[in-house]
């Protein structure tokens, strides 16, 4: 079995290999959101679209949460040390809350000044350069997209999983660009179709920005492991001979991480120090062999105060 001093060495090497990996695929989103919200702003303007307009500043929001995925990395990935003991994965987190709530924000004003403007009609139709912008973006935000979700599921990493879905959203928000903007150049009557297509765009960067908040808050609030996950940690605890019976196991995430504590009971005749050699057994079982586990507390009880299987969990 691995030893903890080993396996932290090996961890402090694999978080440092995930941090470079995450810094690459980020710069790489930064530069490409810039140039392509760059390209879309001035297409709106020159083809006269507010879908496109409202679509660019929608990839400057993805600047936004890029350079907080840039910053946040250098911190989170960091070992634990004397004034976070638990180590710094929670800055993780408030960025990953971040970027979801810029989405929130982004997707208000989008849909705000969409209503404000709908019974406003356009001088003329957008122009094609315009549906050019909504084409190119789609393409290139769901390549990116894809990339930087798989960057982002291999280093387990939710901050950069919820910017990847940011890089979707904005491939997603050009979909009913597209067809807003073909269907207002196709048909000069259905110019209304811009304001109507920015609308739709808001209402799905809301939703997608609730469901990248949510999991963020339940951490904040020390939302436990779910009851499967609870089950792998006790059969794991319970591989141990010594062990009778393992109980109160409590969770929290940190991060991706788990941090847990629980109860097992011993035979109550052991001395100190056996009972301390079997909860380090425990301990380095659920560390090697649990789902992401980052810490163990481990409580050992006499098997006189044993409770019932019923009680137990």
């Amino acid at each position: 079995m691995m030893q903890p001093d080993r396996k932290a060495t090996l961890n402090l090497e694999c978080s440092e290999a995930n941090e470079r990996q995450i810094r690459r695929v980020t710069w790489m989103g930064l530069i490409i959101n810039l140039l392509l919200a760059a390209f879309k702003f001035v297409a709106g303007i020159i083809g006269s679209s507010q879908v496109i307009v409202a679509d660019a500043v929608h990839s400057l929001t993805d600047c936004t949460t890029d350079v907080a995925v840039l910053v946040g990395s250098r911190y989170w990935s960091r070992p634990p040390d004397e004034g976070h003991p638990h180590g710094h994965r929670r800055i993780e987190t408030l960025v990953t809350i971040f970027i979801g709530t810029a989405l929130f924000i982004a997707a208000i004003e989008i849909g705000w000044e969409s209503i404000n403007t709908l019974h406003e009609k356009h001088s003329h139709p957008p122009g094609w350069i315009a549906f050019a912008a909504a084409g190119v973006s789609i393409v290139i935000k769901e390549a990116l997209y894809r990339w930087t979700a798989l960057v982002g599921k291999r280093v387990k990493s939710p901050a950069l999983v919820a910017n990847a879905w940011h890089h979707r959203l904005d491939a997603i928000s050009s979909v009913p660009a597209l067809l807003a903007v073909g269907g207002a150049i196709l048909f000069s009557t259905w110019a209304f179709l811009d304001h109507v297509g920015a609308i739709v765009v808001s209402i799905l960067i809301m939703q997608a920005a609730i469901k990248i908040i949510w999991p963020g808050i339940r951490e904040f609030t020390d939302a436990g492991a779910p009851k499967h996950i609870c089950e792998q940690i006790k059969n794991i605890a319970r591989k141990e001979a010594a062990v009778k019976q393992v109980h109160a196991i409590r969770t929290r995430y940190i991060g991706t991480n788990l941090q847990v504590d629980l109860h097992i009971v011993v035979d109550g005749s052991m001395t100190v120090l056996e009972g301390h050699n079997v909860a380090g057994a425990v301990k380095n079982r659920i560390l090697s062999e649990g789902p992401d586990v980052i810490d163990v507390l481990v409580h050992i009880e006499p098997s006189e105060t044993a409770i019932s299987e019923e009680e137990c969990l």
